[in-house]
């Protein structure tokens, strides 16, 4: 016995949900039409708008879906798309993160400098610097040193940076947070 396969029409959807349909992807039947130099040409079937717009060599894209009807352009898709993605990467800035130096009371001087690179180069990036001091057993009765770790760090990078949030203690831990400067 030979088996018939039904043969499904493909309908077009676009490329993601945030793109406009194109063309044949427009389901509404009238739409409100504006060429490519921004002029309104009137209402018409969106058969007719296609092929226009394909007489022309461009493409129907409908650009207001919830207008009654929907107004759709004539306009180069290929480049709308284009245009779309690069002023999309132009306009994203850098967010800054939260880096983490953790050092103790009893960090030495070149320990501590090589902290204080670090702090630089995050910095330098843009980033936000939280200084964690960890104390245990004994050291937790001399919190003032774990200040001075605080401000030698805050003091070594104040050219490019200024203190947040001062040194504070939290359970067994004292945080101080550095901004970079604009």
């Amino acid at each position: 016995m030979a088996m018939l396969m039904r043969r499904r029409r493909s309908r077009p959807v676009p490329a993601r949900r945030d793109d406009p349909s194109v063309n044949h992807g427009i389901r509404a039947p009238r739409v409100l039409l504006v060429d490519e130099e921004g002029r309104r040409l009137g209402e018409f079937l969106t058969p007719d708008a296609v092929e226009l717009a394909k007489s022309r060599e461009l493409d129907l894209v409908l650009v207001a879906a919830g207008a009654s009807p929907p107004v759709a352009r004539i306009a180069d898709w290929g480049r709308m798309k284009y245009e779309r993605k690069k002023k999309a990467s132009n306009s994203t800035a850098r967010e800054s993160k939260l880096k983490e130096l953790k050092v103790r009371p009893k960090t030495d001087d070149h320990d501590l400098s090589v902290k204080i690179k670090r702090a630089e180069r995050f910095l330098a990036r843009g980033d936000r610097v939280k200084v964690s001091v960890w104390f245990r057993g004994r050291e937790h009765a001399h919190h003032e040193i774990g200040a001075q770790q605080c401000y030698r760090i805050a003091d070594a990078v104040d050219e490019i940076a200024s203190i947040e949030t001062p040194p504070r203690m939290e359970g067994r831990r004292m945080h101080m947070v550095l901004a970079p400067d604009s």
